[in-house]
């Protein structure tokens, strides 16, 4: 076990989560969601800023596991500039490759590094956690 769990800290989630990128507080955001886990207690707020139909700005701030944090420093990468349309499609397939374990097409390779969590129960919502905050954020606007 020792050995898998291993797997799950590859470097690309020991390297986000030691420098996570748009790691920046940002309360007069035009938006700020909330992505918390009872359970462990991560919390992340994922700061927002929209102009038009894209996301001109997203950041985060919060504490967390190392897989949740680096899987949120990953989400904010990837919708950095991106049309709001465009969100679901990128959310779902993270979000199926986590919970079915299987390979997704996905437009980033680090976003492959999570598919290791799904062997993991306890650490697949630590990886999905952020990205589902959005998706639902997105689904109640």
């Amino acid at each position: 076990m020792e050995d898998n769990l291993s797997l799950l800290y590859q470097d690309v989630i020991l390297e986000h989560n030691r420098a996570p990128l748009f790691y920046e507080k940002r309360p007069d955001a035009q938006c700020v969601i909330e992505a918390y886990n009872p359970l462990c207690g991560d919390k992340f707020k994922l700061y927002l800023d929209i102009d038009g139909e894209n996301i001109a700005a997203a950041t985060f701030h919060g504490y967390g596991c190392a897989v949740s944090k680096a899987s949120t420093s990953v989400l904010m990468r990837n919708i950095q500039g991106q049309a709001l349309k465009q969100l679901p499609s990128l959310m779902d397939g993270f979000l199926k490759m986590v919970e079915n374990g299987t390979e997704a097409q996905l437009s980033d390779p680090e976003m492959a590094t999570f598919l290791m969590a799904h062997q993991f129960p306890s650490r697949k919502k630590c990886a999905v956690l952020s990205w589902q905050a959005l998706k639902d954020w997105m689904t109640d606007r």
